[in-house]
This record gives C-alpha cells, structure tokens and sequence, in this order.
C-alpha cells in the first residue's frame, strides 16, 4: 500500500473513496492525526496529515516515530511524503516541483530520530536515502503530466519555526544543498529503519532568503499562497503515481534495510524489543 504524508496544506487527497478512519496508538504516542484508508483508482491508499488535522503541530512537534508505526501498522510499505520547500538554487523556481535524493540533518536534536535503543542496537545504511524506485516513478509520472520537475536534489533539514537567517542559506547553498525545509528528517531515516520506501515530492515556494533582493525572501503568506496554488498539480501527480504499477521491492533493497543491520544479541533482548524488531522487519 502507498502512504501519503501531506505537508502545509495537503489536508486530503482528492478521489479516496470506501473511506476509513483510523485511530492508531503506537508504542511511541499518537500519530499526528488519525490515518485515513481508501482506494484511489482501485488501489488502496493511506493519508496522514503530519502537521495534523488543523495544522496545530510545529516541525519540532510532530512525533515522527508514531506517525511511521502508524503508516506501516495499516499496511503502508511506500511512502511519498508531500514538502513545501525553500529553493536554495535559482533553476529551481517557485512553484517548480523536485525530488530530493540526500537529506542533510541540520536540526538540533531535539527529534526522537530512531527506533531503535533500549537495549536494541542497530545502524542502518542512509548513504542513499530516498528509493530510488520510487523515486524514479514519482518523476517519470510528473513528466508525463507535462510538469517540470527536477530531480538528484539535495534537501537540508533545519529545526524551524523560524525561518532562516541569511548567512545560514547562503551556508547551506555553499554546503552543496539545494532545498531547505523543516520536516522531511528524520521521517526519511524512520521510513529506512522501518523497511519502507520514502521519496519526496518537494514544492519550491520561494527562494529562502539567500538572494540580494529582499522582495525575494521568503514570508510566510508567500509560502502559503504558493504552496497552496499548486496542490492541484501535487494532487493531480499523485494519482497518476497511483495508477501506474510499481516495481517490486527487490528493485530497491529498501524492504531488506535491517537485514545487516542489528548487532543487538537477539536471544537476549526484552520481549518489548523483540515485538519491536519483528514489526519493522514485516
């Protein structure tokens, strides 16, 4: 099944029908809202709002883990997360779309970032984050819509609420980054650790504020005109991402991420790290 985590704005996809709520408890807290279930041209679709069902959830809020666990506890095994982003590159223009393929962690550590702990050690490779089969669908859908989008990007992950100070944008593009956004870490490396496949769909909806001209620089009303102005297009890309078929999971190596990654002795783990383990390698 796909899951569909919307960002500022994707509130619901449009065409779900044979809707179902679901109210999940996970071992880690409540998700940010509960998980909408229902087919989408004759495929079983699932939805989580990450910011919440009324956007009440800053970036440093959301429990990440929780909404993962609840994602995969209904069935996910693909998820496309929807970003409204900062371009830190003057080709990516406001309004274009992209696909990040390397995250950089440049938040403050005050995210819960693993499943992991407690008596049950793993290290997961991330050298490639996003599927690359996934991804390589979401960008061969868009272009046959006709939409531009840009791909083999590399998107920073910073702490927020704020937006971001001049000489850290300028920071970030000399560090190699081309989007800047406050929500896609550590939910890629959480969909790793969980065997799942995880692209984004990234919104650029400005230009961050590294440019000279201040009429520029990113505002919160700008972000939310644009961002909002192109969810029909985001809304229009996912169904077709739907409705073509997927290439197996062997094509990735995704749904095999933990298979060298626990050095914990399992016959000596808690039975809680046992029923941990085994779910994220369902």
């Amino acid at each position: 099944m796909l899951g569909i985590i919307g960002g500022t704005g994707l509130n619901r996809i449009e065409g779900l029908t044979n809707l179902e709520t679901r109210t999940i408890e996970t071992p880690f807290g409540r998700p940010s809202a509960d998980v909408i279930a229902g087919e989408l041209h004759g495929r079983r679709v699932a939805f989580l709002p990450r910011h919440g069902s009324h956007h009440q959830i800053l970036p440093s809020e959301i429990n990440f883990r929780a909404n993962i666990w609840a994602l995969k506890s209904v069935g996910v095994r693909r998820v496309i997360s929807v970003s409204a982003v900062g371009s830190l590159r003057e080709e990516v223009r406001p309004g274009n779309l992209a696909l990040p393929h390397q995250y950089l962690d440049w938040t403050k550590g005050k995210r819960d970032g693993t499943f992991f702990g407690a008596g049950l050690v793993a290290h997961v490779s991330t050298a490639h984050p996003a599927c690359p089969a996934l991804s390589a669908q979401v960008e061969d859908a868009a272009r046959r819509l006709g939409y531009e989008i840009h791909g083999q990007k590399t998107y920073a992950c910073v702490e927020g609420p704020r937006l971001g100070t001049r000489a850290e944008s300028l920071l970030l593009r000399q560090m190699g980054c081309d989007l800047v956004g406050m929500t896609n870490v550590p939910e890629v490396f959480l969909a790793r650790e969980a065997q799942l496949c995880y692209s984004t769909i990234a919104v650029a909806t400005d230009y961050d504020c590294w440019l000279d001209d201040p009429e520029m620089h990113a505002t919160v009303d700008k972000v939310i005109d644009l961002y909002r102005g192109n969810i029909a297009r985001v809304q229009k890309l996912l169904k077709q991402v739907v409705s073509e078929p997927s290439e197996s999971a062997a094509s990735c190596g995704c749904r095999s991420s933990l298979k060298h990654a626990v050095l914990s002795d399992e016959t000596t783990l808690s039975p809680n790290a046992k029923a941990l383990l085994a779910f994220l390698r369902e």
